[in-house]
């Protein structure tokens, strides 16, 4: 009994000096720690758009459909600007408000429109359907939309503002007459008025294209894009051309809206960046060499614009890369994989890639997304995060929680604060985050929180507060997604 006791306590002994030593490196090895500067919530962006500087006489038109043979390739580049600036109006906590309901709207609506995916019959109709189905969900909604453009519409050019969306496919405008039409900025576009609208026949290849279609009493394509959310566009399906500064793109495939009913709202309609056929890439991927580029400032350090990218520049040498993804049962989503997620340095070891894979069914993965804010995190990645970004930063004075957010902190009277880094590992890209990035205001009063959040589902989604100051790139011709820092010069 006595020497069992003996080695009872010797075991005892040698596993508290194991955790002893543990902890000691533990200790041993620093967090590793960047400076962030508190800036209060930006006030809200003001637009310097002229459309006559827009304009050029010296024009190049192009289609994806046209039958001349070229090799020689476009580059147009974009001003883009926050939604806010179309409520000059209200107070920069409200703005942020706003913004989060904005945000809660499309995580919502991206999960709707992938279970739907993924419990839709793997084999879509083929030929030409004579009815709508309202089940249908194509794209995300226009009102969730973060980021817009000024771009003209037919000949002569007709500028609007336009929302781009890499969540949607279909390009679409409201148009005269109105049935039903929402408030936008600018008058209300009358394809009469242009000499280079054309409607599509029913038969054609574009029409089958569509998710949802029908045809009118002349036998010419109708459309129709329901949303998540319960908005709705129906219209006549047609090709017009589109002016981007000093380019023209001809006979680009849109929808002509004349009924548009839902949570639309300010911009007259939505510029789809997604990877579905009808997308914009993917219908001018010729001449623009199936690239594109965006770069997203951070408003409350700088007052450049946003910027887009289109053509061989768009793709910046110093990018990491990782490949991109398919997803069996939706081709609208850009999908990366994502490895793990290291706080101050190390790993953090409870974030493995099992969370993030894309499962055979077309459920879970990870998505990258223009339109949603706050990066989501399938809850036991997002609850790992969370800890280890905690005890990282015990050091700081801890905030009450804010809305969707659960680990707040005090900074009023700081001019600089050291916190942990935060690294995303994908696949051949180790992505490091500014620490605006991940922290950032919500109110005027130094009170900061942590640019996560969980989620129930097993789909997560890289949001562009994650992705600000950042280069990102859409190679779709390479299959690939780069990153590069401080792309916004």
């Amino acid at each position: 009994m006595g020497e069992k006791l003996k080695n009872s306590n010797a075991i005892l002994f040698s596993s508290s000096l194991l955790l002893l030593l543990s902890l000691s490196a533990a200790v041993s090895s620093p967090c590793q720690l960047q400076t962030l500067l508190p800036r209060p919530l930006p006030s809200p962006p003001t637009l310097s758009w002229k459309d006559s500087e827009l304009e050029s006489d010296s024009l190049v038109e192009t289609s994806e459909f046209d039958t001349v043979n070229s090799n020689s390739t476009l580059e147009v580049r974009l001003e883009l600007h926050h939604v806010d600036a179309l409520s000059s109006d209200e107070t920069p906590e409200r703005l942020f408000d706003l913004r989060l309901q904005r945000d809660a709207l499309r995580a919502e609506t991206v999960y709707s429109v992938v279970s739907k995916a993924v419990a839709r019959n793997p084999r879509r109709a083929t030929g030409r359907r004579s009815g709508f189905s309202s089940s249908v969900i194509s794209g995300l909604a226009q009102g969730s939309g973060e980021y817009f453009t000024r771009l003209g519409v037919g000949t002569p050019p007709r500028y609007l503002y336009m929302v781009l969306d890499t969540g949607s496919d279909v390009v679409w405008v409201q148009c005269s007459p109105c049935k039903k039409c929402y408030s936008q900025s600018d008058p209300i576009f009358d394809p009469t008025k242009s000499r280079s609208f054309s409607g599509i026949p029913c038969g054609s290849s574009l029409c089958r294209s569509l998710d949802s279609s029908g045809c009118n009493r002349r036998r010419m394509c109708l459309y129709q894009v329901s949303y998540g959310d319960g908005s709705v566009t129906f219209g006549d399906f047609s090709t017009e051309t589109l002016t981007f500064r000093r380019t023209k793109v001809g006979s680009v495939a849109l929808g002509c809206g004349h009924d548009n009913e839902g949570l639309f709202v300010g911009a007259a309609g939505l510029l789809g960046l997604g990877r579905g056929r009808l997308s914009f890439p993917s219908q001018t991927g010729r001449r623009f060499n199936r690239k594109f580029s965006y770069c997203l400032v951070d408003r409350s350090a700088s007052s450049r614009p946003s910027s887009m990218l289109f053509g061989d520049a768009a793709i910046p040498r110093a990018a990491l890369f990782t490949p991109l993804l398919t997803n069996p049962k939706l081709d609208t989503f850009y999908y990366l994989e994502l490895l793990g997620i290291s706080v101050g340095g190390a790993r953090v070891p409870r974030i493995t890639p099992s969370l993030f894979k894309m499962r055979h069914d077309g459920n879970g993965g990870v998505i990258i997304d223009s339109g949603t804010s706050v990066t989501r995190l399938t809850r036991p990645a997002y609850i790992a995060l969370r800890d280890a970004f905690r005890v990282g930063a015990s050091h700081l004075k801890r905030a009450p929680d804010f809305a969707l957010f659960d680990t707040c902190f005090d900074f009023s009277g700081k001019t600089s604060v050291k916190v942990p880094t935060v690294v995303l590992h994908f696949r051949g890209a180790d992505v490091s985050l500014p620490a605006t990035n991940y922290l950032i205001p919500i109110d005027s009063s130094g009170t900061f929180c942590f640019a996560f959040a969980g989620t129930m589902t097993a789909l997560s989604i890289i949001g562009n507060i994650q992705q600000q100051g950042f280069r990102v790139a859409y190679d779709l011709a390479g299959s690939r997604i780069g990153f590069a820092p401080r792309g916004c010069a």
